[in-house]
């Protein structure tokens, strides 16, 4: 790594830049664009996620206390707060939602092998979604309630990296369960949700595709046992039995068979009914996959703590989108440095170091590996 370039241009080197002129390029995101191209927006709002800005002001007046940097860190066009505000409003947010997805597919490459806890060859998914609150009247298109606004950012996220894998922004009022139909079932996969998520017709479809899922059974579920298996009570199971359903329309929405797992869990106290499709895993994992899940409410948890997608720079939808794929790409970039240059410490600290050497002339390894740290 050259040691004369600062931090920000060595992390910005990590990027496929072929695909984002190809991205740009898709949605004509030069049109009319004399100067303040799409990557000297990117690079403003890159800035602004590893540097914990606040404000369009706030980016404005610290990239202009180092205006003799700007060129080596990638800009070439002078930084306003009306030039980001313009660049934010019109430059179609789908330009950063498909690079940050060339991205997701590269981090998935580096982390394919990564243990997740698990003893299993299958790829495996947690679906799940988080709500963004809103002020109605500065956000009049984030319609969720009366008098409040929000959006939802419906996440599939591979266990192996928790790498988000498939990302949709919708206003709150967007059903958990509409989501499935957006996905494409990967055959052999598994789908872990939550009850939310539980819509036998939808559920089938993942069948009919080969995929697997495993979910938490509704109280009021109508269902016919009809063989039960032998399991080891002294883990926490209760019984391991293959079910059909016998309710009017469910039977009709899922007429094959489905595996029923109860569980008592000794650490809170709590008794679990899951559902899944898969009839090989011993029943004990089906649990430990349905605890697994948890990993995306911690991924939702992190990048709410420490990327800004909860204050936005802009009011519009393509603002806030573009804000937010970016923000996207910029955990899967620091993901990826971190598996390159086989970094132990934790994406957390990677953050934090960065924040504050950003514009420093030294090699990133060296900053990065030079201390000992707490991970």
């Amino acid at each position: 790594m050259n040691t004369g370039k600062i931090i920000f241009s060595q992390v910005m080197d990590h990027l496929p830049m072929h695909t984002f002129r190809r991205c740009v390029q898709r949605y004509n995101g030069h049109y009319k664009v004399k100067r303040f191209s799409c990557f000297d927006q990117y690079l403003c709002m890159s800035f602004a996620q590893l540097t914990y800005r606040e404000s369009l002001r706030d980016i404005e007046a610290c990239l202009r206390a180092q205006q003799n940097k700007l060129y080596h860190m990638g800009i070439r066009s002078n930084v306003s707060r009306s030039t980001l505000a313009d660049a934010s409003e019109n430059r179609d947010w789908r330009i950063y939602a498909d690079f940050a997805q060339s991205l997701i597919n590269t981090a998935r490459s580096l982390y394919i092998h990564d243990d997740f806890g698990i003893e299993l060859n299958n790829t495996v998914y947690a679906l799940d979604s988080s709500t963004i609150d809103l002020c109605l009247s500065s956000f009049p298109w984030a319609s969720f309630r009366s008098t409040k606004g929000a959006v939802k950012l419906h996440t599939l996220l591979d266990l192996r990296g928790s790498i988000p894998t498939f990302i949709h922004i919708s206003d709150g009022k967007l059903h958990d369960v509409n989501i499935l139909d957006e996905l494409t079932p990967e055959p052999g996969a598994f789908y872990i949700m939550d009850r939310a998520y539980l819509d036998f017709t939808r559920l089938h479809v993942l069948t009919l595709c080969a995929s697997f899922f495993v979910l938490r059974a509704k109280s009021n579920l109508q269902s016919k046992r009809l063989y039960s298996h032998p399991v080891d009570r002294t883990s926490g199971l209760i019984c391991d039995q293959t079910i059909v359903l016998t309710g009017i329309n469910s039977s009709k929405e899922y007429p094959d068979k489905l595996r029923r797992i109860k569980y008592f869990d000794a650490d809170t106290q709590k008794r679990f009914v899951f559902l899944t499709n898969n009839f090989s895993l011993p029943a004990l994992t089906i649990t430990q996959l349905y605890k697994s899940r948890w990993q995306v409410e911690l991924f939702f948890k992190w990048i709410k703590q420490h990327l800004r997608i909860k204050k936005f720079y802009g009011t519009s939808e393509n603002a806030v989108k573009s804000q937010i794929w970016i923000a996207v790409s910029v955990y899967l970039l620091i993901a990826i440095i971190k598996k390159r240059l086989k970094i132990e410490l934790s994406l957390y600290t990677i953050l934090q170091i960065l924040s504050v050497t950003v514009l420093e002339r030294m090699s990133i390894l060296q900053i990065l590996t030079s201390s000992d740290y707490n991970v």
